[in-house]
């Protein structure tokens, strides 16, 4: 991809997030199973995460509701005035309707469009590159995007699960993009990959009949299958790639980027991205530590955190950066 001329300007015109109320810590899950505090953390640098209310009917829509009537308030927007939803999930609360269908109803946004898009952890930033586009090419002057997932409802929370199961948490997160008359705002480059054939690394089998290279046992079934040391290696490889691969569409530095929005699966990930591009810590936020690996809800939740802080300023140059099941890994640059 090469870097286009816009005649319209697409801008971040506000930010939300939801989180659950439970907090799971690292010493709940040394009753739950054979682990402790200090060796999740020394592999993964989870102290907490956050889980869902196993008693509600709709957690995945609710929480994506919750971030997108936060980002619309943000905005200074009634949920009305909006154009479009597009959520980003791989836990919707049922296969049909989906997440962004209810999320409308639930805000009260009338019969405006309503998608889903599964993409695991790399969602949120694909789906932003998409609402882009239908914004900048006239479709639509507001597009509500929502990253969410209550994914710890595939956790198996046993020893025989605990390779998955302390790396997830609940969370819910949203932008509220918006036609510009600025033409200088909005993405400079994006990236979008995928690898079906590395499908087997990280999956979520529906029947025992999907379960591969290992023996096929009742425990696994809807629960998260991975093979850690193999995601790790394709993390640390396709980070730093697909960084680079944007910045080198849009014709700039790594110095040059005010934020570095990054999935977070694993601070050791993070850290090495920081070391290889000689980045400051204020410039590449992890909160993993206090929500764990938040699926799709990840990215949108870091930059709702930088914007509460006061950290998001107009002018700034803000790179979004996922990877995840598929396998798939990507990012998305913006002007703000």
């Amino acid at each position: 991809m090469t870097p286009r001329t816009r005649a319209v300007g697409v801008e971040i015109a506000g930010s939300g997030s939801a989180l659950p109320e439970h907090r799971l810590t690292n010493a709940e899950l040394e009753t739950m199973m054979e682990t402790s505090d200090e060796w999740i953390l020394q592999r993964t640098g989870i102290r907490e995460r956050r889980r869902y209310d196993t008693s509600k009917p709709y957690p995945t829509t609710e929480l994506g509701a919750e971030a997108l009537g936060r980002a619309l308030a943000d905005a200074g927007m009634r949920p009305d005035e909006l154009g479009l939803i597009v959520c980003a999930t791989m836990t919707a609360d049922s296969p049909t309707p989906s997440v962004s269908c209810r999320a409308a109803a639930t805000l009260g946004c009338g019969t405006i469009g309503a998608m889903d898009i599964n993409a695991a952890c790399s969602g949120f930033v694909f789906t932003i590159s998409i609402a882009h586009e239908l914004i900048a090419g006239g479709l639509y002057d507001s597009v509500g995007v929502i990253g969410v997932d209550t994914i710890t409802r595939h956790c198996d929370y046993s020893t025989f699960g605990r390779g998955a199961a302390i790396l997830f948490g609940d969370a819910g997160g949203a932008l509220v993009l918006r036609r510009s008359d600025d033409a200088r705002k909005g993405m400079l480059a994006q990236a979008m990959h995928s690898d079906g054939s590395g499908a087997r690394s990280l999956y979520i089998p529906n029947g025992l009949g999907q379960i591969v290279d290992a023996e096929p046992d009742p425990r696994m079934d809807e629960k998260i299958q991975m093979n850690g040391k193999t995601v790790f290696k394709f993390a640390v490889s396709k980070f730093p790639e697909v960084i680079e691969e944007t910045l080198d569409t849009a014709g700039l530095r790594a110095a040059d980027i005010d934020h570095y929005v990054c999935h977070q699966a694993n601070s050791r990930i993070l850290e090495s991205a920081r070391e290889r591009f000689g980045l400051p810590e204020s410039k590449l936020r992890i909160n993993i530590d206090r929500y764990g690996n938040t699926v799709a809800g990840s990215c949108p939740l870091v930059f709702d955190e930088l914007k509460r802080e006061g950290r998001i300023e107009e002018g700034q140059r803000v790179m979004f950066i996922a990877f995840g099941a598929g396998l798939t890994w990507g990012a998305s640059l913006w002007q703000l």
